[in-house]
């Protein structure tokens, strides 16, 4: 456990609070969320968790960003739909 790993973690923390309520990922980011704010917390405390959590923990909000920000839509194309 270094601080890079805590800055990673609070970091992923942050943009999974941030996506978009109406998501199908919001759910699930919510709960990888809540788990990262524990490990956060924990390594806070002196008590780092396993590095095995902490490689989960990223992986799983590494998958639901990059899933949610599919769901994106293309400005080019969104413009173009506007465009009479």
């Amino acid at each position: 456990m270094n601080d890079s790993d805590l800055e990673v973690l609070m970091m992923l923390a942050g943009r999974l609070e941030r996506l978009n309520v109406d998501s199908k990922w919001a759910r699930r980011a919510s709960g990888t969320r809540g788990g990262m704010i524990k490990a956060i917390e924990s390594i806070q405390n002196g008590d780092p968790p396993k590095p095995s959590v902490i490689k989960n923990l990223v992986e799983k909000s590494m998958d639901i960003l990059s899933k949610a920000a599919k769901e994106i839509p293309d400005l080019d194309t969104w413009h173009e739909m506007d465009s009479p």
